[in-house]
């Protein structure tokens, strides 16, 4: 192999380096004359784990600062994770589709979800880079399905933090007994309805916890440590208090009889799965925590502690709670709305505790959203590194060491849409830009581990993923969609036989390609193709409005890339800013190594 010291710009890219796709309006048509030709260049390019280590981090100027350990992480994750979502979703999930076995249920959703925390894990140690999911896209699939799953999870953070931002406001005035749409919110008669309740409360907390995040990522960890450990306090409050009150009768026993089944287990173990999936979304936050890699001190030790720890803790809280509620009020007597409210205020003397849930719930608010926007800056500075976006975004301020500009640029476009939008996006749905991200990071770590780019053949571990989740697929779509009877039941296992099969050939028949140097997930593939069907099965119980958004998401960020991405990223590797350039199924690789190239 031929070695190559020093800059690896041609003569004619550094003849091109002072133009610009966008210097002027001629440039640009020019530009967009050679999209077809860019796209093929630039949309399958994928990085090394070097190059997002060094070249690409060395972008944003300031390092920044390795100051969290395992237990600031296990505080973010619980923080993320612990939001208003429990106490919205687990009163629908009992009601309709588990009963009791909401607990069940819940153990389920958190087996699920540490299954898949363990292959963003594997990528957080090998590559403890601010990026998270993007990033980890970015080295396996390319740069535009990178990009393309990067946008999607940007936009549902700004989106569901600013509706939660509006919801803290109604949470806040449960606490205290006051109707806080009507005395909080400014209603102007001139907008639509919608649009015309303006929320300065919310727009107030965006505000506040932006700066919070611009100033210091450890104190941020700080006050999320103390925020959560009193939000813990009121949800070990209602464990204990439910226990002591609750009958056990209620777990075997419904309030009616002649309408509704008894048992622990009413609607049977397909209701255990679909409650399960109803309250997934309670465990969706600890993927905020990977972005946080590059700001850890021992990644290989605190990054597997800190990701897997939140989730088995938070596990156990929600199946506690979960058990609180079902042994205070009988399954069928639950309210959906506002469950563990409910239960006390039937309570004799003890209607005072919803107010005391309803600050418990602000303060999970609180730190879901500090959490949230503490992962959604970093996600944006690392896209900005690469140039897809404008790179100004991926500054990181030299006194600070934190994302100033993407935590300002995020924290201003969230508490605008906060101050007027009334998103109605219930906390208990399942984000699918979410979970879409999710399924693409638990196909990138199979393919990692099997595909070497230039050295091993792509195609055997495409295939599988394909076939693979066509099966989940199917077993998903006659779960949700066939009428019960012999021949649904016949399909399911068919279905599943198929998927298993699919999953058996590829692990014998197809070695790895690498291991991992530090932290690995095990049983590869088994684990990530359990997350894999997860997500198909969650993504195939959304609703049609949150395919419709996720197109419209989709397209909008299609139309960013061909019209700028792309041109930006076709620059900048002209330029000698993105020098490093891997494909798929070439053998000419070049590889970063102790400072110089290999071709």
């Amino acid at each position: 192999m031929e070695k190559l010291q020093g800059s690896t710009s041609s003569p004619s890219s550094a003849s091109s380096s002072s133009s610009s796709s966008f210097s002027s309006l001629r440039a640009y048509g020019r530009a967009l004359a050679q999209t077809h030709k860019r796209l093929n260049r630039r949309a399958v390019s994928v990085t090394t784990t070097h190059e997002e280590m060094s070249r690409v981090r060395a972008r944003s100027g300031t390092d920044m600062v390795r100051s969290l350990r395992w237990f600031d992480l296990v505080g973010l994750g619980l923080g993320g994770m612990i939001g208003a979502g429990i106490f919205v979703s687990t009163g629908r999930a009992a009601r309709f589709y588990a009963g009791p076995a909401i607990v069940v249920s819940y153990a389920i959703a958190g087996l699920c979800a540490l299954l898949s925390a363990f292959c963003y894990t594997e990528f957080a140690v090998d590559m403890p880079v601010a990026g998270g999911a993007f990033s980890y896209l970015r080295v396996t699939f390319g740069e535009f399905a990178a990009f393309l799953t990067g946008a999607n999870l940007i936009m549902e953070y700004v989106f569901s933090n600013a509706a939660v931002s509006r919801g803290l406001t109604a949470y806040i005035g449960t606490a205290i007994g006051v109707d806080a749409t009507e005395k909080w919110r400014v209603t102007i008669s001139g907008l639509p309805k919608g649009f015309n309740q303006l929320d300065l409360l919310a727009v107030g907390v965006v505000l506040v916890i932006s700066i919070c995040i611009c100033y210091s990522t450890k104190d941020s960890s700080v006050l999320n440590m103390v925020l959560t450990a009193m939000h813990i306090a009121f949800i070990l409050f209602i464990i204990v208090v439910g226990f002591w009150l609750g009958d056990v009768r209620n777990l075997t026993h419904s309030s009616d009889p002649a309408r509704d089944p008894g048992g622990f287990f009413p609607y049977g173990i397909g209701g255990v799965f679909n409650g399960a999936a109803r309250v997934y979304l309670s465990y969706i936050g600890y993927d905020a925590v990977s972005t946080m890699a590059e700001e850890v001190k021992d990644p290989k030790r605190d990054i597997p502690i800190g990701v897997s720890g939140s989730v088995v803790f938070v596990t156990v809280l929600y199946c506690l709670m979960a058990a609180s509620m079902a042994m205070l009020v009988p399954y069928d007597a639950i309210d959906v709305e506002s469950p563990f409210s409910a239960a006390f205020r039937g309570s004799d003397d003890w209607g005072w505790a919803s107010n005391v849930i309803g600050v418990g719930a602000s303060f999970g608010i609180l730190t879901s959203l500090l959490v949230s926007m503490l992962g959604q800056a970093r996600y944006l500075c690392v896209i900005g590194r690469s140039n897809v976006v404008p790179p100004w975004l991926a500054k990181v301020h030299p006194t600070t060491a934190t994302p100033i500009n993407a935590s300002a640029f995020l924290g201003f476009l969230t508490a605008a849409i906060a101050l007027f939008t009334d998103l109605e996006v219930l906390l208990d749905l399942v984000s699918i830009g979410t979970l879409f991200v999710f399924y693409m990071v638990a196909n990138a770590v199979v393919y990692r581990r099997y595909v070497a780019v230039g050295t091993t053949n792509p195609y055997p571990t495409i295939s599988f993923l394909l076939c693979f989740s066509l099966s989940c697929l199917a077993f998903t779509l006659v779960w949700h969609f066939a009428p019960p009877g012999k021949t649904r039941a016949a399909l399911l296992v068919i279905f599943f036989l198929l998927a298993v099969a699919v999953l058996n050939a590829f692990h014998f028949l197809v070695p790895q390609a690498r291991k991992p140097e530090f932290w690995g997930v095990p049983m590869m593939p088994w684990i990530p193709a359990i997350s894999i069907s997860l997500n198909i099965f969650l993504l195939g119980s959304l609703g049609g409005p949150s395919y419709l958004r996720f197109a419209l998401f989709t397209a909008v960020a299609v139309l960013f890339y061909v019209f700028y991405s792309v041109h930006a990223s076709f620059d900048a590797e002209e330029n000698g800013d993105l020098s490093l350039k891997v494909r798929h199924g070439r053998t000419h690789v070049m590889e970063i190594e102790d400072g110089s190239i290999k071709v």
